[in-house]
């Protein structure tokens, strides 16, 4: 039972993630820090007897681990806790990364997130996208608006994940939450029986594939609100992605039915705070009003950035001036600020540094 001692002490200590590689000591990942736990190195016989107590003789898992070389899931720690598991293979051996997920849901407030905007974008339907790296807290965000929406509003939402992350429960709205792999097939096949389950809101974990794109801008056109992520650094990166998704031939067809659908993208980055005792959201949102919807039409996707930074006014915010505002608070320093920039040409200036 050494596994839950250490998840434990992730909880403890409180931690992100756990890594446990064969001849490495076990490691926590602690305000985007990585920590070494203890002083011994994990055997691969000792890694066998992890792999084992995790996937507790779940045939369908252990099949797909043999077949594919990873898998994921989700791991209870008694009542205390509950982790994102992911199971791979490498030189031969496996690997585990294990998230840790809060039972209590944050709210967007709590976050740091601009979140009078973001109640506003709920409102109606449309695709709204969160994105920014591995680890960013995109999972997180977008459980605090599926809460949001849960307590505030009388709908049907609907979520798929892999796995399930954050557990809801029914407020005024009804959940249903669908785990990819156990409960439906794959993203794809669970959005279009979706479409046949009159949910008002779905919530995909994560757009992978063309066809999962497809179906979700079909969701949105079609008068439901789709929650997703993508794995993009900014709102000018993500419409260039969503866009070159697709073969040349459809782009033009594209631009215009996803410039229709998108409500907005908020995209962020998670930094270390100036006193390294903890984390700071830096955030760029656009909200796709007309000007933003003429240049996805046209594939003026370059003049995005343009377009937030005359907009602030009416609750867009571009990452480098989220991160200003939290140097100028001295919640980060002007370092972390420029490693994490997207343009430090206009960071420096802002800051009256050039």
């Amino acid at each position: 039972m050494y596994i839950n001692y250490l998840l434990e002490e992730v909880i403890s200590r409180k931690g992100s993630d756990l890594h446990l590689i064969v001849d490495n000591i076990p490691t926590m990942r602690l305000n985007g820090k990585l920590i070494k736990l203890g002083l011994s190195s994990i055997t691969k016989e000792e890694m066998m007897q992890y792999v084992k107590m995790l996937l507790r003789d779940n045939q369908q898992l252990i099949q797909k681990l043999s077949e594919e070389g990873e898998v994921d899931f989700a791991y209870m720690l008694k009542t205390k806790a509950r982790f994102r598991v992911n199971i791979f293979k490498q030189k031969g051996c496996y690997s585990i990364a294990l998230r840790f997920i809060q039972y209590e849901i944050p709210s967007m407030k709590a976050l740091g997130l601009p979140y009078e905007t973001l109640e506003t974008l709920l409102e109606n339907t449309g695709l709204i996208l969160v994105t920014g790296p591995t680890g960013s807290g995109k999972s997180t965000t977008l459980a605090s608006m599926v809460d949001y929406i849960n307590g505030a509003k009388e709908k049907h939402i609907l979520t798929l994940e892999e796995p399930v992350e954050f557990l809801h429960t029914s407020k005024k709205s009804i959940l249903n939450q669908r785990e990819i792999g156990v409960d439906c097939l794959n993203f794809a096949s669970g959005v279009r029986a979706a479409l046949r389950e009159d949910p008002d809101v779905i919530l995909l974990g994560e757009i992978r594939d063309l066809e999962t794109m497809r179906i979700a801008l079909l969701a949105a056109q079609t008068g439901h609100l789709v929650l997703s992520t993508l794995h993009t650094i900014g709102a000018q990166q993500t419409v260039e992605r969503v866009i070159g998704m697709f073969p040349p031939h459809e782009q033009k067809q594209i631009c215009v039915q996803f410039a229709s659908v998108l409500k907005g993208i908020i995209s962020q980055q998670l930094l270390e705070s100036s006193d390294t005792l903890g984390r700071e959201v830096a955030v760029e949102l656009m909200i796709n009003n007309d000007a933003i919807k003429n240049l996805i039409r046209e594939g003026k996707v370059y003049q995005i950035y343009s377009v937030l930074q005359t907009s602030l006014g009416q609750g867009m915010l571009t990452m480098e001036e989220s991160l200003i505002r939290l140097c100028k608070s001295n919640k980060i320093t002007l370092d972390t600020a420029r490693n994490y920039s997207l343009k430090n040409d206009i960071l420096n200036r802002q800051m009256n540094l050039i």
